[in-house]
Protein backbone atom coordinates (compact mmCIF):
# COMPACT_ATOMS: atom_id res chain seq x y z
CA UNK A 1 0.00 0.00 0.00
CA UNK A 2 1.08 3.51 -0.91
CA UNK A 3 -0.36 6.69 1.23
CA UNK A 4 -0.96 9.36 -1.24
CA UNK A 5 -2.96 12.74 -0.85
CA UNK A 6 -5.76 12.72 -3.48
CA UNK A 7 -8.50 15.44 -4.58
CA UNK A 8 -11.71 14.68 -4.42
CA UNK A 9 -12.81 13.20 -8.02
CA UNK A 10 -16.52 14.97 -8.13
CA UNK A 11 -16.43 18.80 -8.51
CA UNK A 12 -19.81 19.19 -7.50
CA UNK A 13 -18.71 17.57 -4.17
CA UNK A 14 -16.48 20.42 -3.22
CA UNK A 15 -17.45 24.07 -2.13
CA UNK A 16 -16.65 26.85 -4.02
CA UNK A 17 -13.22 27.73 -2.04
CA UNK A 18 -10.53 30.13 -2.84
CA UNK A 19 -7.32 28.95 -5.12
CA UNK A 20 -4.87 27.32 -2.89
CA UNK A 21 -1.75 29.20 -1.75
CA UNK A 22 1.66 28.00 -2.23
CA UNK A 23 2.20 27.31 1.19
CA UNK A 24 -1.02 24.49 1.32
CA UNK A 25 0.07 22.95 -2.74
CA UNK A 26 3.46 22.51 -0.79
CA UNK A 27 1.67 20.33 1.74
CA UNK A 28 -0.30 18.74 -0.53
CA UNK A 29 2.82 17.57 -2.40
CA UNK A 30 4.47 16.47 0.78
CA UNK A 31 1.56 14.40 1.40
CA UNK A 32 1.67 12.93 -2.34
CA UNK A 33 4.96 12.07 -1.59
CA UNK A 34 4.19 10.50 1.47
CA UNK A 35 0.61 10.52 3.18
CA UNK A 36 2.05 9.61 6.59
CA UNK A 37 4.90 12.40 7.02
CA UNK A 38 4.99 13.49 10.23
CA UNK A 39 3.16 17.34 10.70
CA UNK A 40 6.68 18.58 12.14
CA UNK A 41 8.39 17.04 9.01
CA UNK A 42 6.15 18.71 6.80
CA UNK A 43 6.32 22.12 8.87
CA UNK A 44 10.37 22.15 8.38
CA UNK A 45 9.57 21.86 4.67
CA UNK A 46 6.79 24.35 4.63
CA UNK A 47 7.83 26.92 6.75
CA UNK A 48 5.00 26.56 9.20
CA UNK A 49 4.70 25.03 12.63
CA UNK A 50 3.24 21.63 13.53
CA UNK A 51 0.50 22.94 14.39
CA UNK A 52 -0.03 25.40 12.02
CA UNK A 53 0.41 22.23 9.62
CA UNK A 54 -2.47 20.43 11.43
CA UNK A 55 -4.86 22.96 11.18
CA UNK A 56 -3.97 23.66 7.37
CA UNK A 57 -4.18 20.30 6.87
CA UNK A 58 -8.01 19.52 8.56
CA UNK A 59 -9.28 22.88 6.88
CA UNK A 60 -8.24 20.69 3.34
CA UNK A 61 -9.93 17.74 4.67
CA UNK A 62 -12.74 19.51 5.83
CA UNK A 63 -13.52 21.71 2.62
CA UNK A 64 -12.51 18.30 0.09
CA UNK A 65 -9.65 19.81 -1.41
CA UNK A 66 -7.82 16.38 -0.72
CA UNK A 67 -7.99 12.57 0.84
CA UNK A 68 -5.70 10.85 2.86
CA UNK A 69 -5.91 7.32 1.46
CA UNK A 70 -4.29 4.20 1.46
CA UNK A 71 -3.68 2.90 -2.38
CA UNK A 72 -3.24 -0.56 -3.37
CA UNK A 73 -1.72 -2.42 -6.18
CA UNK A 74 -4.39 -4.60 -7.64
CA UNK A 75 -2.56 -7.51 -8.53
CA UNK A 76 -1.12 -7.81 -5.23
CA UNK A 77 -4.46 -8.28 -2.90
CA UNK A 78 -5.44 -10.48 -5.50
CA UNK A 79 -7.28 -8.72 -8.79
CA UNK A 80 -5.50 -9.96 -11.82
CA UNK A 81 -7.47 -7.87 -14.49
CA UNK A 82 -8.19 -4.64 -14.51
CA UNK A 83 -10.18 -3.07 -17.78
CA UNK A 84 -11.23 0.95 -19.02
CA UNK A 85 -14.90 0.03 -20.66
CA UNK A 86 -16.81 2.70 -22.75
CA UNK A 87 -20.31 2.91 -22.90
CA UNK A 88 -22.72 4.22 -24.60
CA UNK A 89 -25.90 4.70 -23.48
CA UNK A 90 -29.46 5.50 -24.46
CA UNK A 91 -31.52 8.76 -23.05
CA UNK A 92 -29.88 10.42 -19.43
CA UNK A 93 -26.52 9.29 -18.48
CA UNK A 94 -27.20 9.74 -14.94
CA UNK A 95 -29.00 6.51 -13.58
CA UNK A 96 -26.71 4.49 -15.41
CA UNK A 97 -23.91 6.42 -14.16
CA UNK A 98 -25.82 5.96 -10.75
CA UNK A 99 -25.57 2.36 -10.88
CA UNK A 100 -22.46 1.97 -12.07
CA UNK A 101 -21.01 3.67 -9.33
CA UNK A 102 -22.82 1.33 -7.09
CA UNK A 103 -20.90 -1.63 -8.53
CA UNK A 104 -17.81 -2.94 -6.17
CA UNK A 105 -16.07 -3.78 -9.40
CA UNK A 106 -16.20 -0.39 -10.82
CA UNK A 107 -13.23 1.90 -9.75
CA UNK A 108 -14.51 5.26 -11.50
CA UNK A 109 -16.84 6.66 -13.60
CA UNK A 110 -16.40 9.53 -15.51
CA UNK A 111 -18.99 10.74 -17.88
CA UNK A 112 -17.30 12.35 -21.24
CA UNK A 113 -17.90 14.15 -24.57
CA UNK A 114 -16.60 12.02 -27.75
CA UNK A 115 -17.23 8.43 -28.82
CA UNK A 116 -18.60 7.14 -25.61
CA UNK A 117 -20.75 8.42 -23.19
CA UNK A 118 -19.48 6.65 -19.76
CA UNK A 119 -15.49 5.62 -19.49
CA UNK A 120 -15.39 3.45 -16.23
CA UNK A 121 -12.70 1.65 -14.85
CA UNK A 122 -13.22 -1.87 -13.50
CA UNK A 123 -10.81 -4.10 -11.13
CA UNK A 124 -11.58 -7.74 -11.14
CA UNK A 125 -9.99 -10.89 -9.59
CA UNK A 126 -9.88 -12.90 -13.09
CA UNK A 127 -11.41 -12.67 -17.03
CA UNK A 128 -14.32 -14.88 -15.51
CA UNK A 129 -14.96 -12.17 -13.02
CA UNK A 130 -14.50 -9.44 -15.67
CA UNK A 131 -16.95 -11.21 -18.07
CA UNK A 132 -19.44 -11.78 -15.43
CA UNK A 133 -19.12 -8.00 -14.84
CA UNK A 134 -19.15 -6.73 -18.49
CA UNK A 135 -22.08 -9.38 -19.32
CA UNK A 136 -24.28 -9.77 -16.45
CA UNK A 137 -24.27 -6.68 -14.52
CA UNK A 138 -23.09 -3.36 -16.87
CA UNK A 139 -24.55 -5.05 -20.23
CA UNK A 140 -28.18 -5.43 -18.89
CA UNK A 141 -28.75 -2.12 -17.11
CA UNK A 142 -31.13 -0.15 -18.70
CA UNK A 143 -30.39 2.25 -21.14
CA UNK A 144 -26.99 0.96 -22.18
CA UNK A 145 -26.67 0.93 -25.35
CA UNK A 146 -23.41 -1.05 -25.85
CA UNK A 147 -19.92 -0.96 -24.38
CA UNK A 148 -16.16 -1.36 -25.55
CA UNK A 149 -13.43 -2.58 -23.28
CA UNK A 150 -9.78 -2.17 -23.22
CA UNK A 151 -8.37 -4.70 -21.07
CA UNK A 152 -5.17 -3.65 -19.17
CA UNK A 153 -1.96 -6.29 -20.30
CA UNK A 154 0.11 -3.90 -18.19
CA UNK A 155 0.22 -0.61 -15.76
CA UNK A 156 3.17 1.69 -16.91
CA UNK A 157 2.18 4.67 -15.20
CA UNK A 158 -0.52 5.65 -12.48
CA UNK A 159 0.19 9.11 -10.13
CA UNK A 160 -1.88 11.31 -7.77
CA UNK A 161 -0.07 14.41 -7.84
CA UNK A 162 -2.86 16.90 -9.62
CA UNK A 163 -2.65 19.85 -9.07
CA UNK A 164 0.41 20.44 -7.45
CA UNK A 165 3.14 20.16 -9.84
Amino acid sequence: MVPVATRSADPKSVPSTPPLDAVSLAIIEQLQEDGRRPYAAIGKAVGLSEAAVRQRVQKLLDQGVMQIVAVTDPLTVGFRRQAMVGINVEGDLDPVADALTAMDAVEYVVMTAGSFDLLIEIVCEDDDHLLEVINKRIRTLPGVRSTESFVYLKLRKQTYTWGTR
